[in-house]
């Protein structure tokens, strides 16, 4: 995955080349939990994971900061409902 306002022009020239999805970014959204007693926010992260068109699984982590990771106190592995 690269941000378009990331790229260098040799890396745009490879993607111009290749056979590449674009989208527009989306940010995460943020929902609120409790942790020790206090309400904090932790961006959320959905993944769903498909083949040939059906979904196999969804995943959600929640995180803080730039990059998903599981050090994130009340972070990790959410449940996700679907309604």
């Amino acid at each position: 995955m690269y941000r378009g306002d990331k790229l260098t022009k040799g890396v745009w020239t490879e993607i111009l080349t290749g056979d590449y999805i674009a989208q527009t970014i989306a940010p995460p959204s943020e929902r609120t939990i409790k942790l020790d007693g206090e309400r904090v926010q932790r961006k959320v992260d959905v993944r769903l994971y498909t083949y040939e068109g059906a979904v196999l699984i969804a995943a959600a982590r929640l995180y803080q900061g730039q990059t998903t990771n599981f050090r994130t106190p009340g972070g990790g592995f959410a449940p996700v409902f679907f309604v």
